[in-house]
């Protein structure tokens, strides 16, 4: 299934875009599409047995803004230097171990709403990466098996990044990831059903049409059933909760100089095979 939330920033409703493309309204079934909904698999059958039936009324999807595909997400793991070809684009070494550090839920925003330059920024870029979505309460996961059965969905993340508060201000990461608005997520959140192979997805983002990052999935260091049992050793995972995979190769930090980094005005358009596409344009914060 694909599932997303449709409306106003705050009054987004719950809907399923069916296998014709069609925009479906779940209101009538669900309160949201939230943790508490990806937890329950009787719910989520109710929902795939509506939508089989062709009784979910259908939405004029004109002008209807597409907001994150998940409500109240508890927290966003992030995982750093997770795809070959960015490590080595950037100069870093090869991480041992996955990198970890943390988004604000609030960062994040509709995949097609807009993104501001914070105030004072030079360096911000851009970064597409895989999410996952947990459905399932996880903790010191054992396996791959049990990781991946822990995974609600998939969904297309926009980690944007200001370079210059990130690395050069001092401290941890936290300064450069966790600007207003620096989390487009959606438009959907596809099922894991749908999805066999999560290390087999094409990964794409253009800026002002200009094609900057064309990877795969297959160059993770740490795939997803890795990530997943990982991060819950060190934390618990709660249906609701969205990991970002990381990146691959063509961010601005690792263009020759003089780096493109984005600024306001600039549209950044970015895909995930199966997974949907977002659209931001830059304004100043």
């Amino acid at each position: 299934m694909k599932l997303l939330r449709v409306g106003t920033v705050g009054a987004e409703r719950p809907a399923l875009l069916d296998e014709n493309g069609v925009l479906r309204d779940l209101s009538g079934h669900v309160p949201d599409i939230d943790g508490s909904l990806l937890a329950d698999d009787e719910a989520l059958a109710r929902i795939r047995a509506a939508a089989a039936s062709g009784e979910l009324p259908a939405l004029d999807a004109a002008g209807l803004r597409t907001g994150p595909p998940v409500a109240r997400i508890g927290k966003v793991v992030c995982i750093g230097l997770n795809y070959h070809d960015h490590a080595r684009e950037t100069g870093a070494a090869t991480p041992e171990e996955p990198i970890i550090f943390m988004k604000a839920p609030d960062t994040v925003i509709g995949p097609d709403d807009t993104v501001l330059v914070p105030r004072g920024s030079v360096k911000t870029d851009w970064e597409v990466e895989l999410a996952v979505v947990i459905g399932r309460t996880a903790r010191y996961l054992e396996t791959d098996a049990q990781a991946l059965a822990a995974v609600a969905g998939y969904t297309v993340a926009h980690d944007v990044s200001e370079r210059a508060f990130q690395i050069e201000r001092g401290g941890q990461w936290d300064k450069g990831k966790n600007c207003e608005t620096f989390n487009p997520l959606g438009p959907w959140l596809v099922t894991a059903d749908e999805i066999p192979d999560p290390q087999a997805l094409g990964v794409r983002l253009w800026v002002n049409g200009e094609l900057k990052q064309d990877g795969t999935t297959a160059e993770q260091i740490f795939p997803v059933a890795e990530v997943v049992r990982y991060v819950s050793q060190f934390m618990t995972l709660y249906p609701g909760d969205v990991i970002n995979t990381g990146t691959p190769a063509g961010v601005a930090m690792g263009q020759p100089e003089p780096k493109p980094y984005l600024r306001a005005g600039d549209v950044v358009e970015l895909e995930i095979d199966g997974l949907g596409r977002q659209r931001q344009e830059l304004k100043d914060a």
